[in-house]
C-alpha cells in the first residue's frame, strides 16, 4: 500500500467538503488542523477531537485522524498547556495529522451527518431546510410509519433510544433532519410545513417549542447523531486513495 501526500488529502478534502464557501460558526476551524511528517497510510476517523481518541488513533497506527468536532475552535491565541498540551504532545509524537470539519460534514450533500441520517431512517428526501447564514444543513422527505416506528429505526441505526416528543400525528409523513444540537431549527422545521423532526439534542424549552407547534420531535443524541457522516467521509476518501480506514467510537452517551 503506497502512502499519499497530506498535502494531497487536504486538498482534495478542502474541495469536496466545500470548505470556502460554507459558512460556520465563528469559532469554527476547518480543514487542517494539526500536521504530520507529510504523508498518509492509514485514517482513523472519529466524532470529537480528545485525549482518548488520539490514543486510540496512535494505538492504530494511523497517519490522519479525521473528526467533526475538532481540537482548536478560533478563539485567539490558547496557550498549550494542561490538557491542550498533553492532546497535542500525542498527535505529535504519534505523527498524527488532525483534519476536522464541522458545519461543512453535517451538511454535505452525498457524505454528510444528516443525509446519512435521512438515507439510514428510509427518508424519501424530497428537498433542504435548516438554514445557517443562508446555507441549507438540513434535509426533509417524506416517510410513512407511525413516529413509534421511526423510533425503533432511529434505534436500530445509532444503538441509542430516542427521546420522543410525540406532540405532532401518530402518523408521521414530513420528516426533517438536522443533527447534533440543532433543536433551535424546531421553528425552521415548522415554517416548512413538517410534521416530525430528528435531531440530536436540545434545550429545555425546546419541549415546549414541539408542544405548542404540533411537532414530533426526536433527540437521538447528539454523538450518536454525528457518527455517521465522518465514518461516511473517511470511507470515501480510503476508497478514492487506495488507504485503510477504522472509525474509533468513543460515546458520550449525550
Amino acid at each position: 500500500m503506497a502512502a499519499v501526500a497530506l498535502t494531497d488529502l487536504v486538498a482534495y478534502l478542502d474541495d469536496y467538503l466545500d470548505l470556502a464557501n460554507v459558512p460556520d460558526y465563528p469559532d469554527a476551524w476547518n480543514g487542517l488542523q494539526v500536521e504530520n511528517g507529510g504523508t498518509v497510510e492509514r485514517i482513523a476517523a472519529c466524532t470529537d477531537a480528545c485525549q482518548a481518541t488520539f490514543e486510540a488513533a496512535a494505538g492504530l497506527g494511523a497517519d490522519l485522524l479525521l473528526v467533526h468536532h475538532g481540537l482548536f475552535w478560533g478563539k485567539g491565541v490558547t496557550p498549550l498547556t494542561d490538557r491542550r498540551y498533553q492532546r497535542v504532545r500525542q498527535l505529535i509524537t504519534a505523527d498524527i495529522a488532525l483534519y476536522s470539519a464541522h458545519l461543512p460534514l453535517d451538511a454535505h450533500p452525498e457524505i454528510g451527518n444528516n443525509i446519512e441520517l435521512a438515507r439510514g431512517i428510509g427518508l424519501n428526501v424530497e428537498g433542504r431546510f435548516g438554514e445557517y447564514e443562508g446555507q441549507a444543513i438540513g434535509f426533509w422527505g417524506e416517510l410513512q410509519v407511525t413516529r413509534g416506528e421511526l423510533s425503533a429505526r432511529l434505534e436500530k441505526l445509532l444503538g441509542t433510544e430516542p427521546f420522543l416528543i410525540a406532540a405532532g400525528p401518530e402518523e408521521v409523513r414530513r420528516v426533517g433532519v438536522v443533527t447534533g444540537g440543532g433543536a433551535s431549527m424546531i421553528s425552521q422545521a415548522r415554517d416548512a410545513g413538517l410534521d416530525t423532526f430528528v435531531t440530536g439534542e436540545g434545550p429545555h424549552h425546546s419541549y415546549f417549542d414541539a408542544q405548542e407547534w404540533g411537532l414530533n420531535v426526536l433527540f437521538a443524541g447528539h454523538y450518536a447523531t454525528e457518527t455517521l457522516g465522518v465514518k461516511a467521509l473517511a470511507r470515501h476518501v480510503a476508497e478514492k486513495f487506495g488507504l485503510e480506514w477504522e472509525f474509533i467510537d468513543h460515546p458520550t452517551g449525550l
